[in-house]
């Protein structure tokens, strides 16, 4: 096997399958896998919706940052961020900078059928939470494109086949 990046980044919405293509990508290319979402968990001692109760988005996404920038600075990871990682021009930054981002986009209504019975996805507490699906991708779409070295539609495969088809990309990418 050719050599791959050194570290893999995965950015999208919600539901796009950052989480399960990242442990598969990982082990198909002998990395480690981390998910920042799960990072946070195990620094706070709480999950993610009691951050967003206690400390507001603000304050999740200030511990998202620190996070984000120890994980940046390992070497041989996949890391699967959490949907807004890329609100922030740092993480952006710490992301496109030190490895192989890659944007694994789906269209709010796949999306909205993935996440819809999730109780763990503070953003979609909300009246409307495909509407939301619709505005967070109207905003974060330009955000992932911008800071990806790659973008794949994650519609249709299934996950084998779109890890299969991520890595012969990364393959022929190095």
């Amino acid at each position: 096997m050719k050599s791959v990046p050194k570290n893999i980044y995965l950015v999208g919405l919600m539901g796009a399958g950052k989480s399960t293509v990242g442990k598969m990508l990982a082990k198909r290319l002998g990395k480690t896998f981390f998910d920042s979402d799960h990072e946070i968990e195990k620094r706070c001692g709480v999950k993610i919706p009691t951050i967003f109760e206690m400390e507001g988005e603000e304050g999740f996404r200030k511990r998202e940052s620190a996070v984000i920038k120890d994980l940046t600075q390992l070497e041989d990871i996949v890391l699967a961020t959490g949907g807004g990682s890329i609100l922030m021009p740092e993480n952006r930054s710490f992301l496109h900078d030190n490895g192989y981002v890659i944007y694994l986009r789906a269209n709010p209504h796949e999306l909205w059928i993935r996440t819809r019975n999730d109780k763990g996805r503070p953003l979609l507490n909300s009246a409307d939470p495909q509407r939301k699906l619709k505005d967070l991708f109207e905003i974060r779409d330009p955000l992932y494109l911008s800071t990806a070295h790659q973008t794949v539609e994650t519609g249709k495969p299934n996950v084998t086949q779109l890890t299969n088809k991520l890595v012969m990309q990364l393959e022929l990418e190095s």
